[in-house]
């Protein structure tokens, strides 16, 4: 039996982007458990400072329902539980189910009759029930849509979008039966302004959120193979498609590296799930590959520039402006900038890194590499890789010396000041 779930305790697992923000709203109204296996992490939010910038600290402060805790044991208190863990992929380009493996087993310890279990972790249709479900009732001893009941909610949140903030975005719901389906409707329809939509079954709520971005993959890459065909042909990208928008249906894709938690990740669960039943993806999968080769393209395209003019490419220095995922954002995770250092560091080349908004610790951690405190000097290549908006009003005549190379990858700077853009 599902009781009102305003009046209960929710427990959100994984205090990311994700988490972080839903946990906030929901704790604002009523009791939260804001769960977290990052110590570090825990410690950070209690004393009101959230590293990923995702919310401010008045809205933590707001927040006067939440707890925030390490503690397994401190779940068992809760009613509704929501996993926001991430679901990467690993070297392979195979989903890494191990973080919501893991948050599952968690849970499951903690699970008790008429509770229920929301998964908002990007997943292929059907993981939630047959992936997740069997490690809840395995470590509860509890019967599926008897004793607890599941639902899925994908996350729609965008790292470093003050607009289109959670309580504005449309929110997609499911449950695993018609019952928990209208609870869980219930309980999102209290935070969200935006409304909400009632998916017909968990699978199809699973599969709306992974072609969400599989959508925008494949427009990406589309504009992408544009740019390496008119690259060919001495065409300038920008201003063919400056051309086209003109059109009044004609979508408005740039090219660029595709990397972050989503887009660079989540077409690879579609087509793992689409391959286990016997289909081989070829639209999606093509994408894909396009998108994750621009690193190369890039870092290939400045050398052969400097080689023009008559640079020494094994003593060169390069400069590349930014490393986290996307621009205004503190976010390196899966960030496809970390392709083109470490190609231009296979031709030899000298690459420092600057980047204002990115953790120098988590750089270190995550990609071995010390980011400049600050920059100065002249550099043989410059490479704008993520448009911050510390980079707009930057002398690049100060880096340059004669024969610099300017190379634009997000179309930030003016056609006049740089040798090329993507």
């Amino acid at each position: 039996m599902l009781n009102n779930p305003n009046t209960q305790t929710i427990a959100v697992i994984g205090l990311g982007y994700v988490g972080l923000p839903l946990a906030v709203e929901f704790g604002k109204q009523q009791p939260v458990i804001g769960f977290d296996i990052n110590e570090n992490r825990i410690q950070q939010l209690k004393n009101g400072i959230d590293h990923t910038l995702e919310v401010d600290s008045d809205s933590l402060r707001a927040a006067t329902h939440i707890r925030y805790t390490s503690d397994p044991a401190e779940l068992r208190n809760a009613t509704i539980f929501i996993v926001t863990v991430p679901t990467p992929v690993d070297e392979y380009k195979q989903p890494d189910l191990r973080p919501i493996i893991s948050a599952s087993t968690t849970v499951g310890k903690a699970l008790k009759k008429g509770d229920i279990v929301i998964y908002e972790s990007t997943v292929y249709p059907g993981c939630t029930e047959e992936d997740c479900v069997p490690i809840l009732e395995k470590q509860s001893g509890l019967k599926f849509n008897q004793d607890f009941f599941c639902g899925y909610s994908p996350e729609r949140i965008n790292p470093g979008d003050k607009e289109h903030t959670i309580r504005k975005i449309k929110k997609v719901v499911s449950g695993s039966t018609p019952e928990a389906a209208q609870t869980i409707q219930a309980l999102y329809a209290s935070i969200i302004d935006a409304g909400t939509h009632l998916a017909p079954s968990i699978k199809v709520a699973e599969a709306s959120k992974v072609i969400e971005n599989a959508q925008r993959d494949i427009n990406i890459a589309f504009v992408n193979e544009l740019a390496l065909i008119f690259d060919r042909m001495g065409i300038d990208t920008k201003e063919v498609l400056t051309s086209a928008r003109t059109k009044w249906n004609f979508l408005p894709f740039s090219p660029g590296l595709v990397g972050g938690h989503c887009i660079g990740v989540d077409p690879y669960y579609l087509t793992h799930k689409a391959e286990s039943i016997g289909y081989h993806p070829q639209v999606i999968l093509s994408g894909r590959r396009i998108n994750d080769n621009m690193g190369t393209f890039i870092a290939q395209k400045v050398v052969k520039l400097m080689i023009h003019k008559s640079t020494n490419i094994k003593t060169a220095r390069v400069l590349v402006l930014g490393i986290t995922f996307k621009e205004n954002c503190p976010d390196i995770r899966n960030s496809k900038v970390i392709d083109v250092i470490r190609e231009l560091k296979e031709f030899g080349t000298h690459v420092d890194v600057y980047d204002p908004w990115a953790s120098p610790e988590e750089v270190r951690h995550e990609y071995g590499i010390d980011l400049l405190p600050s920059i100065g000097g002249t550099y043989d290549a410059v490479i704008l890789a993520v448009a911050h908006k510390e980079f707009k009003d930057l002398e690049l005549n100060s880096l340059k010396h004669e024969k610099t190379v300017i190379y634009d990858v997000k179309g930030f700077y003016d056609k006049s000041q740089v040798t090329a853009r993507l």
